[in-house]
């Protein structure tokens, strides 16, 4: 999943410019609201994107967003986050390095809630007239939540501390990202010109932030991350305002 994420943002930035560059290509305006679960966790989103249709056939579309996402997990492990202690890099070729498990700690939040408003990316393709496929990640924004109680385990050892959601979220490779974001992979299918259905899988990372460094080896830290896959249904509507202007 995290090269095929790697592979779709180099994607969106080499072709965003045409967007531009092709005055005439069709807008399209969309509003998703998407439901996502798995054991003993799941989030709901809200999501508003705007599309640029590019080529002669218009078939392929890029754009930006914002979604609102709430995340709520139960006994949810946490993991080192930084990627210095994770793989010892910070390199854009990180996903080509392997985790060192001796610098990786955990972090157990009994309730975790996360609410983040994120700027999104997104890339769309009209299969047929009535079926659809497209992926949409995450780039930048911000979170928040309620401090939790939480239990900090280093090996054998435990620790009670609290925790809060990381405010800032950015979008770099792998575990070069910070906070919480959210990507998603779909398949939609028009019911008519208004409504769609849809369903796939989204990939959310959530992150907190401990308000003490419990982790010392290898160095002090306070980020720790959790990756959640999920089975992701929703439905979209489709905004008629952008008819009325000129392309």
């Amino acid at each position: 999943m995290m090269s095929f994420r790697i592979a779709s943002i180099i994607l969106f930035l080499g072709i965003v410019s045409q967007a531009f560059c092709q005055t005439n290509s069709k807008k399209e305006d969309y509003i998703d609201g998407t439901i996502a679960f798995t054991t003993y966790q799941g989030s709901l989103a809200i999501h508003y994107t705007h599309l640029w249709k590019l080529g002669k056939a218009q078939k392929f579309s890029i754009g930006l967003g914002a979604r609102l996402t709430s995340y709520l997990g139960n006994n949810q492990y946490y993991s080192t986050a930084p990627s210095k202690l994770t793989s010892n890099s910070s390199s854009p070729l990180i996903f080509f390095q392997n985790n060192i498990e001796k610098n990786i700690d955990t972090l157990i939040i009994n309730t975790p809630h996360v609410t983040m408003l994120n700027i999104s990316l997104n890339m769309h393709y009209q299969i047929t007239k009535k079926i659809s496929a497209g992926f949409t990640i995450d780039a930048t924004g911000f979170s928040v939540g309620t401090q939790q109680q939480a239990n900090y385990i280093n090996g054998y050892s435990g620790e009670n501390t609290t925790a809060s959601p990381t405010p800032f979220n950015l979008l770099l490779i792998s575990d070069n990202d910070r906070g919480s974001l959210n990507s998603e992979i779909f398949v939609r299918y028009k019911v008519n010109n208004t409504w769609g259905i849809k369903g796939g899988f989204q990939f959310l990372f959530t992150e907190y932030t401990t308000t003490t460094k419990v982790q010392t080896f290898p160095e002090e830290n306070d980020r720790f991350r959790n990756k959640s896959s999920m089975i992701a249904l929703g439905v979209s509507y489709k905004l008629n305002v952008l008819k009325l202007m000129p392309h």
